[in-house]
């Protein structure tokens, strides 16, 4: 039997040769390429931490800022946002309005994040304090608080943050 291309035994037909080096040598190069280019990606999720107070610092001082926005759910299943009574977990349509109708003020009165007052770079949607905390008891069902965490996204806050029930408001 001859190797390569040549001609059978008693026949005229051409053994098949395939030459797979020129395929592992693309695969290598595709290999190396993901390698590279694998701890480029950027990270999904962004995780503020806070950072640690001083333990000598009197709390009583502080002021509360008035752009911070908490949505409150009690054992009920009814929603609070910072104080005013805002319907229940099973309607969140007035949530969503409420919220609404807060970042087109806060649009119209400039009422920018810290720090991007002078940004004139970045448009006022990303500028303007759209920040929201949800403020649940722990043994409220997770579905619950996601119908809520989606109606806020849906209004255009970013980024929604978490408290646990024991913080407080």
């Amino acid at each position: 039997m001859a190797m390569g291309g040549a001609k059978a035994e008693g026949g005229s037909k051409a053994v098949p040769y395939i030459n797979v080096t020129p395929l592992i040598d693309v695969l290598l190069v595709l290999l190396i390429i993901f390698m590279v280019i694998t701890p480029l990606k950027p990270s999904r999720f962004q995780a503020d931490i806070p950072t640690q107070r001083d333990p000598n610092e009197d709390l009583s001082k502080l002021k509360p800022n008035p752009l911070t926005l908490v949505v409150s759910i009690s054992n009920d299943l009814q929603l609070k946002l910072n104080a005013d009574n805002i319907g229940s977990v099973n309607d969140t349509a007035p949530l969503s309005q409420k919220l609404l109708q807060l970042f087109q003020l806060r649009k119209e009165q400039h009422a920018y994040k810290p720090g991007m007052e002078t940004r004139s770079d970045l448009p006022d949607s990303e500028r303007l304090e759209k920040t929201v905390f949800v403020k649940a008891p722990r043994s409220l069902k997770y579905g619950d608080v996601v119908k809520v965490i989606d109606a806020i996204k849906g209004a255009g806050a970013n980024p929604v943050g978490l408290q646990v029930d024991d913080l407080p408001q």
